[in-house]
């Protein structure tokens, strides 16, 4: 359970309603540094208060026996009759004293009346025999103690009284500076502990203020866990493993629109071009036709890209969130056309399987009809087997081999030519252009987003295409890649899994 959760949950603040709780953690836990101190210190006093009255209380009990003992050496038990030996000082000892010979009373106080409550407390006393003491309140609490004096012939009983004010004021002192220094040292606690646990939250705050201003532009700035303490150090682990995943969506997301934008281009070009054809001059209802039904190609080709590239990126996305929190944008591969969870280049996952089929034939012969080309370029179609399927939906296909098919009608001189055959483990489709081929020091970066070999080369492309065939023949467990053998000018080859 998080540790917000458990003090906001846990047995120490269930008492409490929630608009009294505070918000902070630096305050909850306050509040239960406060509550589990004020806790032990109402405990610790109560046992010391009990502790200091009881040594009292003894105190007031050895007074009386030691009086008792000092009155019992007046008393004359050898005769046929108890009686009491005045001596000097005898008012000393006289004071708060009964004397009993039995039932009888001998001797009491002066002040004591014969049916007073301490005298009837001390009769009860003296009838119980032996050693005993109790608590009486005339008005005030007073505390008596019974003494048996045995002789050879008789026998009496000495019961002595001591007023437990002094002793009552004492504990009471005692309670009051107890409970003054509680509260000091609960006002410290709380301080004390609001202070510590500030100071021990304030890397924290700064941590969060700091992961909140890289994750808003996707900086490349990490924590680390050099000179961290431990806590810390694994905090900025996370935090950083969560930095790079939100940079990695982010650099995702703008690669996302500018394939869109890039795939979605041609067609928007198609139904403009259309428009301002069908405008400039009044034409046939045959005309008119032949437009819309250009119009309305253009649109289900660019449904077809929106439903393509989003699925991809649904994928993508749910691959990501489900990858580890050590994912980072090297390990993704965002920035190398791979998408996040896929498979790496050449390779294809065990077991995989084909998401459709496409008859290879058909799609290549409506991709080239539909390209857009200078008129003295011819593409051409060469597939050995009519019957040759690829193991994916038609609409990937078709993204994955037009940004092949609008490189080499970019760049090709007079001759562009589209071959598919089987291969172990699926089919190739290679396009091959005579144009000027790729410079040998681009092709580190030909399947990098954004980069052109010279990008005043008087074409329109934008660097997107190749890394999005690339990364959608990924997503299928295939892979889209240049051929450096060849020499006549580019040939990139699309391996697929067979359908």
């Amino acid at each position: 359970m998080p540790l917000n959760r458990l003090l906001l949950k846990g047995p120490l603040l269930n008492g409490l309603p929630r608009r009294l709780t505070p918000r902070t953690l630096r305050g909850r836990l306050s509040l239960v540094a406060l509550t589990t101190a004020a806790l032990l210190m109402t405990v610790l006093t109560v046992v010391f208060n009990v502790a200091v009255e009881r040594h009292l209380r003894h105190q007031a009990d050895d007074e009386l026996r030691n009086r008792a003992a000092a009155v019992a050496t007046t008393v004359d038990t050898r005769g046929p009759r108890v009686r009491v030996v005045e001596t000097a000082g005898d008012g000393l000892l006289d004071a708060n004293v009964w004397i009993y010979a039995g039932p009888r009373l001998l001797e009491k106080p002066p002040s004591a009346t014969a049916d007073g409550a301490l005298t009837r407390t001390a009769g009860r006393l003296a009838a119980r025999g032996g050693t005993v003491c109790a608590t009486a309140r005339s008005p005030r609490l007073v505390r008596m103690c019974s003494r048996p004096v045995t002789g050879r012939t008789g026998s009496a009983t000495v019961v002595t009284a001591v007023n437990l004010a002094p002793y009552r004021s004492s504990a009471d002192t005692l309670l009051l500076g107890s409970l003054i220094l509680d509260a000091v040292m609960l006002a410290c606690t709380y301080g004390l502990t609001r202070l510590a646990v500030g100071r021990a939250l304030r890397p924290v705050r700064d941590m969060t203020d700091q992961a909140t201003q890289w994750s808003a532009v996707g900086s490349d700035e990490r924590f680390g866990t050099a000179g961290q303490p431990a806590e810390l150090a694994r905090l900025g682990t996370s935090l950083d493993a969560l930095l790079d995943r939100i940079r990695t969506l982010l650099r995702y997301e703008r690669q996302l629109t500018g394939e869109l934008s890039h795939e979605l281009r041609t067609p928007l070009t198609r139904i403009v071009i259309e428009l301002d054809w069908w405008r400039a001059r009044p034409r046939t209802a045959a005309e008119t036709r032949a437009t819309h039904e250009v119009i309305d190609e253009a649109a289900r080709s660019m449904r077809t890209i929106c439903d393509t590239l989003l699925s991809d990126a649904r994928e993508s996305v749910r691959d990501l969130s489900a990858a580890s929190g050590e994912a980072t944008s090297g390990s993704t591969g965002i920035g190398s056309g791979t998408a996040p969870g896929r498979t790496t280049p050449g390779t294809t996952t065990p077991g995989t399987t084909a998401p459709g089929a496409t008859a290879v034939a058909p799609a290549l012969s409506r991709l080239v009809g539909a390209l857009v080309a200078p008129e003295q370029v011819k593409a051409v179609v060469e597939v050995t087997d009519p019957e040759l399927e690829a193991g994916v939906v038609p609409a990937l296909l078709e993204r994955i081999v037009s940004p092949l098919l609008a490189n080499a009608g970019r760049y090709a001189r007079s001759t562009i030519t589209v071959s598919a055959r089987p291969v172990p483990g699926g089919i190739r489709i290679s396009v091959t252009d005579d144009g000027p081929g790729v410079p040998e020091s681009f092709t580190g970066d030909l399947f990098r987003p954004g980069r052109r070999a010279d990008p005043e080369d008087g074409h329109d492309g934008a660097g997107l295409g190749l890394p999005l065939a690339r990364r959608l023949a990924r997503s299928t467990g295939g892979e889209v890649s240049h051929d450096p053998s060849y020499t006549g000018g580019a040939r990139f080859l699309a391996d697929l899994p067979a359908g």
